[in-house]
């Protein structure tokens, strides 16, 4: 099955009560059962349920994985990965990431023991340096928040695979349309589905697809025994917009080729960050290991003026300034004030996440008028 039908069929079938086509929303939270343990493979919703159980087949299928997991929020995702490590265990991070997993990582999962290694991944070679018999997990992701760096995966992998490490992708950016990590190399394919894969700035959800048994067990029994699961109402939106994720993604890639061409020709726009640019450092790579360039695009104004980048802004009328990304409507976003602010501002600075830094999460509109709002926005 190809990939654009994969979003359609992929890991579905028919419902068997009344072959319904698309998945029902099985509101309920117990299931009957005819003597104590004879159920039909659903006796309590935190556990399983028929909705949620569809959305994780076809999580599974997009990402060429074999288990699916659906969680609470993309973060929760996360925290169910890390608790496959103990006290004492080390994890080597990129250091250009979502600010919410960094949070995660330094305030919570430091508490208890963990310790975490933030690095630039740009060269892969500057991993190994960093790995030592603790060492339990390797942290990608690729395209990075809000820098767009691109890390290639494929030689991460044999790194991880050298020294018996997990590698896990975030590949919230790139989604399985652009991007499938499991077949370069991952072992765990994290999602924040609230984004591109819901599509619809509806709902909160996370997900993981992997492909090897013994990792699916330990984190089907983490997801059951720690609770972070989605509702069966998100899980149907969520396989509601899986169904269009091919025809979205190509026109947010059509959509932020233009507007990533348009800001690099601006007069009052100093740097372009987005990786379909030929002198982008990991242009070569992006075009090995994705199928394009996707629309998320950041950018700095001339001499970083933090207030022209506040005006900027606050004066757009169709990018809507908000979280979040990977709508159908097209949003901006200041992460030092918002996505990164958990971020000390020294650590952020450091990855070039400035105060002028805007992010754009380019949207399907018609790209005409989003380069007219970004226009009169700029001035």
């Amino acid at each position: 099955m190809k990939f654009n039908t994969k979003t359609i069929h992929g890991g579905q079938i028919l419902d068997p009560a009344y072959g319904s086509v698309m998945p029902p929303i099985y509101q309920t939270s117990t299931y009957a059962q005819t003597t104590p343990g004879g159920h039909k493979g659903f006796e309590y919703s935190r556990t399983h349920n028929p909705t949620r159980k569809s959305l994780e087949n076809a999580l599974a299928s997009l990402e060429n994985g074999k288990y699916g997991l659906a969680f609470g929020s993309g973060l929760a995702a996360i925290d169910a990965v890390i608790k496959l490590l103990k006290p004492g265990d080390e994890v080597i991070s990129t250091n250009d990431l979502y600010g919410g997993t960094y949070r995660l990582f330094t305030k919570i999962f430091e508490g208890f023991g963990i310790k975490f290694h933030f690095i630039g991944m740009k060269n892969a070679g500057n991993v190994e340096q960093y790995i030592n018999d603790k060492t339990k997990l390797i942290w990608v992701e690729t395209p990075t928040n809000p820098m767009m760096n691109i890390i290639d995966i494929k030689a991460i992998g044999e790194i991880s695979n050298k020294h018996n490490l997990l590698l896990a992708v975030d590949n919230t950016f790139a989604t399985p349309y652009l991007q499938q990590p499991l077949d370069l190399g991952a072992d765990i394919v994290m999602h924040s589905v609230t984004k591109y894969i819901g599509g619809h700035s509806d709902l909160i959800m996370g997900a993981l697809v992997v492909k090897d048994d013994e990792i699916a067990n330990r984190l089907y029994f983490i997801q059951n025994a720690s609770g972070a699961v989605c509702g069966p109402q998100d899980s149907f939106l969520a396989l509601r917009g899986i169904k269009t994720l091919h025809v979205r993604m190509q026109r947010h890639c059509e959509n932020g080729e233009a507007i990533a061409n348009y800001l690099k020709k601006h007069p009052k726009i100093e740097n372009v960050y987005w990786p379909g640019f030929i002198d982008h450092p990991g242009h070569n790579v992006a075009k090995e290991q994705m199928n394009g360039f996707g629309g998320m695009i950041s950018f700095v104004t001339k001499n970083s003026n933090y207030k022209e980048a506040i005006r900027i802004v606050e004066n757009l009328k169709i990018f809507t300034l908000a979280e979040s990304l990977g709508g159908v409507e097209s949003l901006a976003g200041h992460p030092a004030s918002m996505t990164h602010a958990s971020i000390p501002k020294e650590e952020r600075e450091k990855t070039g996440v400035v105060d002028s830094l805007i992010r754009l999460s380019v949207g399907i509109e018609d790209v005409n008028d989003l380069i007219s709002d970004l226009e009169q926005a700029i001035g």
